[in-house]
């Protein structure tokens, strides 16, 4: 029996709250360009406080990384249409997002998070090791690492790829412009640097002088990946874009496959994404059942289609559809255990004073 399927039968011997619910989502309108100009207005929505007629109103709130929004807009409503069948009063779903690093840093802050949806686990563990909010062994609770999707990075260039950009070493040559996130506030943003440092590693060169070489071709540095997308994409600043594949494969869908092209590098790294409940803000039995619901379905076949269908790469395929499996090539993908694991390459790299810091101050 699922921790779910033991809450949910105490449930059932609690008497029915019947009252009016909503999904707090971007309506379906505001589609993925015009939600970036309005990121700060749709988060600081999704957390306003609930109308009055809306008050007992059974809330989850979500903080994730910056490019899930589309993804969990649609998990959302599905969640909620699955609740529902399973007896229970329909919930409000609200979501936060933003770079992966502040959001860590703002749920350690206070903000009240029921679970945590974000780019790497460090992130998580930051929450663990410097709160009571959540377990130190959080990891071990859902299958494969508490990560229901995975992901990579690769290259978004423009239409015909007029630099001729094919590989990592390309990023270092003389009047090219990266465009990256800041490794500091961005979770996207650690992937790429540790992708780009596998490369230097797998080739034999010198990994900080060769990414010290990539960050003095990038003229901007965005707090999250979705700026960073906006950057590029919008601005048309830059030659290529370090992108989360999903981010890339959805620059294609919305604004057309003849505007940009997906370059895949010969070393990348197997990002996992994972997900964590956050006991010390589930205070009841109630939300206690809906938070570890709303983790455990992301691993059900349905919620695996969805993920596949919003670019990322999913563990179940069963319910996916072909086209949605088959996108996606073949890359050497190195994992975190490559790095060390987060416990070891976070403060190296990323921490006040680590190699980044060294780096970029030193340009």
């Amino acid at each position: 029996m699922s921790l779910y399927q033991a809450l949910a039968a105490r449930l059932k011997r609690l008497p029915p709250v019947l009252v009016p619910v909503h999904i707090n989502q971007t309506p379906p309108s505001m589609r993925f360009w015009p939600m970036m100009a309005v990121g700060a207005l749709a988060i600081g929505s999704a957390l306003a406080p609930a109308p009055a007629a809306q008050a007992q109103n059974l809330t989850l709130l979500n903080v994730s990384y910056d490019p899930t929004r589309e993804l969990y807009r649609e998990y959302n409503a599905w969640f909620a249409d699955w609740w529902v069948a399973q007896g229970n009063p329909r919930p409000t779903i609200q979501t936060s997002h933003g770079g992966s690093g502040a959001q860590a840093r703002a749920v350690i802050d206070g903000l009240g998070a029921h679970v945590v949806t974000l780019a790497l686990a460090g992130d998580i563990d930051a929450i663990a090791t410097r709160t009571d909010l959540i377990p130190e062994d959080w990891q071990s609770l859902l299958p494969h690492n508490a990560s229901p999707y995975t992901s990579t990075i690769v290259f978004l260039v423009r239409e015909g790829n007029p630099r001729n950009i094919q590989d990592w070493d390309d990023l270092v040559r003389d009047g090219i412009e990266v465009i990256t996130p800041n490794p500091k506030t961005s979770g996207g943003a650690r992937w790429n640097y540790l992708a780009a440092w596998g490369y230097a590693q797998e080739n034999g060169l010198d990994p900080q002088e060769f990414v010290g070489q990539i960050y003095r071709n990038v003229p901007v540095l965005d707090t999250a990946a979705r700026g960073s997308t906006t950057t590029f994409v919008q601005r048309g600043l830059g030659d290529v874009l370090l992108a989360w594949e999903n981010e890339a494969y959805l620059a294609l869908a919305e604004l057309g496959e003849d505007q940009f092209d997906i370059i895949v590098p010969s070393v990348s790294v197997l990002a996992e994404p994972p997900v964590a409940l956050v006991p010390g803000h589930l205070g009841d039995d109630t939300l206690r059942a809906l938070a570890t619901a709303y983790l455990e379905q992301l691993y059900s076949p349905e919620a695996q289609a969805i993920a596949l269908r919003h670019y990322y790469r999913a563990w179940d395929t069963s319910a996916a559809a072909p086209d949605d499996i088959a996108r996606f090539p073949e890359v050497n993908r190195l994992t975190i255990d490559y790095f060390g694991g987060w416990a070891e390459a976070q403060p190296l790299h990323f921490g006040d004073g680590g190699i980044f810091d060294q780096i970029y101050q030193g340009q």
